[in-house]
């Protein structure tokens, strides 16, 4: 298996080109002739030609005539030698120094008095077309101030034509269009960085007014649940006393009050009956005391629906002042036996 002896080589590309490579991308996205940001922002040009004036902005040719604070002349063809360079596509990277070598190459002209321009016109996979343009600068301000009377190199922009496509000509008046240009490109950035920081600012106030939503809606879930959970304690509270009266209930039930039952008896009985005693074991109640008939107050008792049973565990004794002795024990009836009854 082959091995690259270049340690920064990853895929087949050099890495240490990565920041030239970035470099050149964005300049082709904002400089090159056909980039859709020049073509909105760069200053529209009057290209002063022999058949008339023609007007282009951003390298396109403008149908309408618009105000131009930048003008050109286009020299003829028989001062321009143009050429077409076809190179590998790995020289992009370093196509402005290319470029320079080849302008030396090409150039039939002292070097003082060469003057270029080039233009990418087409690109593949493997090579790129370069459309070069070679001038002589002492021809071209000699044509220039015997048809226009301009005498200054900077006054005005050159442009050629080569194979129909338009190419400027450097170390003329470019420098005005390209200043318009960038002082544009920093505008626009700005105005992109400020909606850029208003979108952020918007989506932080939106972000901050939702924390906010979520912190308001955790605080009522927290004080819902606190109220489920009092409400949760109370109900525990209800059913532990529920329990109680319940527990209460089953011990009044299985023990009856004393007081209830001895005021009971005081009504059924009459005033010739006297209670010595009176004992509640559950709900069983022993009764003794003395009546004049004792037989006709058990069976009154008998008859009563609040009680089961009435027996009498001793016989009736006769007491000397003519009253009889009784002892009576009676069963308590629950809530269905008294209903039976």
């Amino acid at each position: 298996m082959l091995q690259s002896s270049n340690n920064w080589e990853l895929f087949g590309f050099d890495m240490r080109n990565l920041g030239k490579g970035w470099r050149v991308a964005w300049r082709e996205f904002l400089w090159r002739y056909d980039s859709p940001i020049k073509c909105r922002l760069d200053e529209a040009v009057k290209v002063s030609t022999e058949s008339g004036p023609l007007f282009y902005q951003g390298g396109q040719l403008l149908e309408t005539v618009t105000d131009c604070s930048c003008e050109a002349i286009l020299l003829p063809d028989d001062l321009v030698l143009a050429k077409t360079l076809e190179m590998p596509v790995t020289v992009e990277l370093d196509l402005e120094t290319v470029m320079g070598y080849e302008v030396l190459a090409n150039s039939p002209f002292p070097e003082a008095d060469t003057g270029s321009g080039w233009q990418l016109i087409g690109k593949t996979e493997t090579h790129i077309q370069v459309r070069l343009a070679i001038v002589s600068l002492s021809a071209t301000m000699t044509y220039i101030a015997r048809e226009y009377d301009i005498h200054d190199i900077h006054a005005r922009e050159v442009w050629v034509s080569a194979n129909d496509t338009m190419i400027v000509l450097s170390g003329f008046g470019e420098g005005k269009r390209e200043s318009l240009y960038r002082r544009r490109l920093i505008k626009a950035g700005i105005m992109v960085m400020y909606c850029a920081l208003v979108l952020l600012l918007i989506s932080g106030a939106l972000a901050f007014g939702k924390y906010l939503e979520l912190q308001r809606y955790q605080q009522f879930a927290a004080d819902i649940q606190g109220e489920a959970k009092s409400a949760a304690s109370m109900r525990e509270s209800v059913l532990r006393a529920n329990d109680t009266m319940t527990a209460v209930n089953g011990m009044l039930d299985a023990n009856p009050s004393p007081h209830f039952e001895l005021a009971r008896l005081t009504g059924l009985l009459g005033d010739d009956t006297y209670l010595e005693s009176l004992a509640i074991a559950g709900r069983e109640v022993r009764v003794r005391g003395r009546a004049v008939n004792a037989a006709e107050i058990m069976e009154m008792l008998i008859k009563e629906t609040a009680y089961s049973t009435v027996t009498a565990p001793q016989a009736i004794i006769k007491t000397s002042d003519g009253q009889e002795r009784f002892t009576l024990t009676i069963t308590l009836a629950g809530d269905g036996e008294a209903d039976e009854s």
